[in-house]
Protein backbone atom coordinates (compact mmCIF):
# COMPACT_ATOMS: atom_id res chain seq x y z
CA UNK A 1 0.00 0.00 0.00
CA UNK A 2 1.43 3.38 -0.96
CA UNK A 3 1.42 6.42 1.65
CA UNK A 4 -1.11 7.85 -0.58
CA UNK A 5 -3.51 4.92 -0.32
CA UNK A 6 -2.88 4.45 3.61
CA UNK A 7 -3.76 8.14 3.88
CA UNK A 8 -6.98 7.86 2.14
CA UNK A 9 -8.12 4.68 4.01
CA UNK A 10 -7.83 6.81 7.15
CA UNK A 11 -9.42 9.82 6.03
CA UNK A 12 -12.07 7.24 4.69
CA UNK A 13 -14.56 8.18 7.91
CA UNK A 14 -17.47 10.21 7.05
CA UNK A 15 -16.42 13.79 8.41
CA UNK A 16 -19.31 15.40 10.58
CA UNK A 17 -18.25 18.77 11.72
CA UNK A 18 -21.83 19.03 12.75
CA UNK A 19 -22.05 16.36 15.97
CA UNK A 20 -21.32 17.97 18.97
CA UNK A 21 -19.13 16.36 22.12
CA UNK A 22 -15.78 15.52 20.43
CA UNK A 23 -17.49 13.38 17.91
CA UNK A 24 -17.36 16.19 14.99
CA UNK A 25 -14.61 14.90 12.36
CA UNK A 26 -13.17 17.18 10.32
CA UNK A 27 -11.94 15.94 7.09
CA UNK A 28 -8.42 15.02 6.34
CA UNK A 29 -6.97 17.42 3.43
CA UNK A 30 -5.74 15.56 0.90
CA UNK A 31 -1.84 16.98 0.93
CA UNK A 32 0.15 13.25 0.78
CA UNK A 33 1.06 13.40 4.28
CA UNK A 34 -0.02 10.00 5.98
CA UNK A 35 -1.78 10.00 9.29
CA UNK A 36 -2.69 7.59 11.52
CA UNK A 37 -4.11 7.82 15.28
CA UNK A 38 -2.49 7.83 18.35
CA UNK A 39 -3.87 7.37 21.85
CA UNK A 40 -2.58 10.46 24.40
CA UNK A 41 -2.32 9.54 27.98
CA UNK A 42 -4.80 12.70 30.38
CA UNK A 43 -5.07 13.06 33.54
CA UNK A 44 -8.68 11.50 34.68
CA UNK A 45 -11.28 14.04 34.28
CA UNK A 46 -8.95 16.57 32.09
CA UNK A 47 -9.37 14.82 28.83
CA UNK A 48 -11.98 17.47 27.57
CA UNK A 49 -9.33 20.53 28.38
CA UNK A 50 -6.23 18.77 26.78
CA UNK A 51 -8.37 18.42 23.82
CA UNK A 52 -9.42 21.82 23.41
CA UNK A 53 -5.82 22.69 24.59
CA UNK A 54 -4.41 20.85 21.65
CA UNK A 55 -7.15 21.79 19.00
CA UNK A 56 -6.36 25.54 19.93
CA UNK A 57 -2.31 25.23 19.51
CA UNK A 58 -2.99 23.33 16.48
CA UNK A 59 -4.73 26.69 15.11
CA UNK A 60 -1.44 27.87 15.81
CA UNK A 61 0.78 25.80 13.74
CA UNK A 62 2.03 27.26 10.38
CA UNK A 63 0.11 24.13 8.87
CA UNK A 64 -2.81 23.65 11.55
CA UNK A 65 -4.11 20.65 9.31
CA UNK A 66 -1.30 18.13 10.48
CA UNK A 67 -3.42 17.53 13.68
CA UNK A 68 -6.01 16.53 11.42
CA UNK A 69 -8.47 15.39 14.64
CA UNK A 70 -8.93 15.57 18.06
CA UNK A 71 -11.13 13.62 20.39
CA UNK A 72 -12.46 12.38 23.38
CA UNK A 73 -15.18 8.96 23.05
CA UNK A 74 -18.06 9.79 24.38
CA UNK A 75 -20.39 7.07 25.50
CA UNK A 76 -24.31 8.23 25.41
CA UNK A 77 -25.98 5.91 27.90
CA UNK A 78 -29.65 6.23 28.93
CA UNK A 79 -30.42 5.71 32.84
CA UNK A 80 -33.48 5.97 35.24
CA UNK A 81 -33.05 8.12 38.29
CA UNK A 82 -35.76 8.44 40.56
CA UNK A 83 -37.98 7.02 37.48
CA UNK A 84 -37.39 9.27 35.62
CA UNK A 85 -35.33 9.60 32.17
CA UNK A 86 -32.14 10.80 32.07
CA UNK A 87 -29.40 10.44 29.11
CA UNK A 88 -25.92 10.94 30.80
CA UNK A 89 -22.66 10.84 29.00
CA UNK A 90 -19.60 8.76 29.83
CA UNK A 91 -15.82 8.57 28.36
CA UNK A 92 -15.49 5.66 26.80
CA UNK A 93 -12.10 5.63 27.49
CA UNK A 94 -11.00 7.45 30.62
CA UNK A 95 -8.11 9.47 30.88
CA UNK A 96 -7.41 9.20 26.92
CA UNK A 97 -7.75 11.43 23.90
CA UNK A 98 -7.46 10.29 20.33
CA UNK A 99 -5.43 12.33 18.11
CA UNK A 100 -5.13 12.24 13.68
CA UNK A 101 -1.47 13.09 13.55
CA UNK A 102 1.33 12.46 10.68
CA UNK A 103 2.71 8.92 10.85
CA UNK A 104 6.16 9.40 13.38
CA UNK A 105 4.88 12.21 15.38
CA UNK A 106 8.14 11.94 16.92
CA UNK A 107 9.63 13.06 13.86
CA UNK A 108 8.09 16.28 13.67
CA UNK A 109 9.49 18.42 16.54
CA UNK A 110 6.63 21.07 16.59
CA UNK A 111 3.88 18.63 17.03
CA UNK A 112 6.04 16.84 19.24
CA UNK A 113 6.20 19.33 21.69
CA UNK A 114 2.83 20.74 21.60
CA UNK A 115 1.37 17.55 22.39
CA UNK A 116 3.89 16.56 25.19
CA UNK A 117 4.11 20.25 26.92
CA UNK A 118 0.33 20.71 27.09
CA UNK A 119 -0.97 20.42 30.81
CA UNK A 120 -2.51 17.38 31.84
CA UNK A 121 -0.77 14.97 29.17
CA UNK A 122 1.53 12.20 30.63
CA UNK A 123 2.37 11.13 27.26
CA UNK A 124 1.17 8.69 24.24
CA UNK A 125 0.79 4.80 24.23
CA UNK A 126 4.33 3.35 23.07
CA UNK A 127 7.66 4.15 24.48
CA UNK A 128 9.02 7.68 25.76
CA UNK A 129 10.25 8.25 22.32
CA UNK A 130 8.02 6.35 19.64
CA UNK A 131 4.51 6.13 20.46
CA UNK A 132 2.54 3.40 18.52
CA UNK A 133 -0.43 4.25 16.40
CA UNK A 134 -3.82 2.39 16.75
CA UNK A 135 -4.79 0.13 13.93
CA UNK A 136 -7.26 1.78 12.06
CA UNK A 137 -10.33 -0.46 12.20
CA UNK A 138 -10.10 -0.45 15.47
CA UNK A 139 -10.99 3.49 15.61
CA UNK A 140 -13.11 3.58 13.12
CA UNK A 141 -15.19 0.93 14.61
CA UNK A 142 -15.31 2.91 17.76
CA UNK A 143 -16.38 5.98 15.96
CA UNK A 144 -19.18 3.98 14.04
CA UNK A 145 -20.06 2.26 17.31
CA UNK A 146 -20.56 5.58 19.15
CA UNK A 147 -22.11 8.01 16.23
CA UNK A 148 -24.75 4.95 16.25
CA UNK A 149 -25.37 5.58 19.89
CA UNK A 150 -25.78 8.91 19.39
CA UNK A 151 -28.79 7.88 17.78
CA UNK A 152 -30.23 5.42 19.97
CA UNK A 153 -28.99 5.77 23.29
CA UNK A 154 -27.68 2.51 25.16
CA UNK A 155 -29.99 1.77 28.04
CA UNK A 156 -28.05 1.37 31.17
CA UNK A 157 -29.09 -2.28 32.89
CA UNK A 158 -28.76 -2.00 36.62
CA UNK A 159 -30.29 -5.03 37.37
CA UNK A 160 -30.64 -8.85 35.70
CA UNK A 161 -33.14 -11.85 35.79
CA UNK A 162 -34.57 -12.46 38.72
CA UNK A 163 -34.16 -8.93 40.15
CA UNK A 164 -37.24 -7.05 41.93
CA UNK A 165 -38.21 -3.82 40.68
CA UNK A 166 -40.70 -1.33 40.72
CA UNK A 167 -42.56 -0.18 37.89
CA UNK A 168 -42.51 3.60 38.00
CA UNK A 169 -44.35 4.42 34.31
CA UNK A 170 -46.53 3.58 31.82
CA UNK A 171 -49.98 1.89 32.42
CA UNK A 172 -48.50 -0.74 35.09
CA UNK A 173 -46.88 2.11 37.18
CA UNK A 174 -46.37 1.16 40.63
CA UNK A 175 -46.46 -2.23 40.16
CA UNK A 176 -43.80 -4.41 41.96
CA UNK A 177 -42.25 -7.85 40.36
CA UNK A 178 -39.45 -9.75 39.67
CA UNK A 179 -37.43 -9.09 35.94
CA UNK A 180 -38.31 -12.05 33.40
CA UNK A 181 -36.31 -11.23 30.39
CA UNK A 182 -33.95 -8.23 29.63
CA UNK A 183 -34.00 -7.11 25.71
CA UNK A 184 -30.89 -4.01 25.91
CA UNK A 185 -31.15 -4.02 22.22
CA UNK A 186 -34.66 -2.97 21.94
CA UNK A 187 -34.67 -1.05 25.58
CA UNK A 188 -36.66 -2.91 26.91
CA UNK A 189 -37.83 -5.63 29.94
CA UNK A 190 -40.62 -8.29 30.34
CA UNK A 191 -41.60 -8.44 34.53
CA UNK A 192 -43.66 -10.72 36.40
CA UNK A 193 -46.70 -8.80 37.88
CA UNK A 194 -49.51 -9.96 39.91
CA UNK A 195 -53.19 -8.80 37.98
CA UNK A 196 -55.77 -10.32 39.43
CA UNK A 197 -53.91 -13.14 41.57
CA UNK A 198 -52.04 -14.29 38.59
CA UNK A 199 -48.51 -14.02 37.73
CA UNK A 200 -48.62 -11.66 34.04
CA UNK A 201 -45.67 -11.02 32.43
CA UNK A 202 -45.42 -7.46 31.10
CA UNK A 203 -43.34 -5.84 28.48
CA UNK A 204 -41.81 -1.80 29.17
CA UNK A 205 -39.38 -0.11 28.71
CA UNK A 206 -36.09 -0.29 30.57
CA UNK A 207 -35.61 3.54 32.39
CA UNK A 208 -39.49 2.69 33.55
CA UNK A 209 -38.09 0.04 35.74
CA UNK A 210 -36.14 0.87 39.20
CA UNK A 211 -34.42 -2.28 41.18
CA UNK A 212 -35.80 -2.30 44.47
Amino acid sequence: MTEKQHHHDIAGIEATPDLPDGLALQPVPDDGVARRWYAIHAHSGQEGSVRNMLLAKAAQLDNPALISNVFVPIEVVQESRGGEKKVARHKFFPGYVLVQLPEHPEQHPDIWHLIKDTPGVTGFIGSRTVPVPLEDSEVNAIIEMLRGERERPKPKVDFEVGSRVKINEGPFANFLGKVDEINVDRGTIKVLVEIFERLTSVEVEIWQVEQI
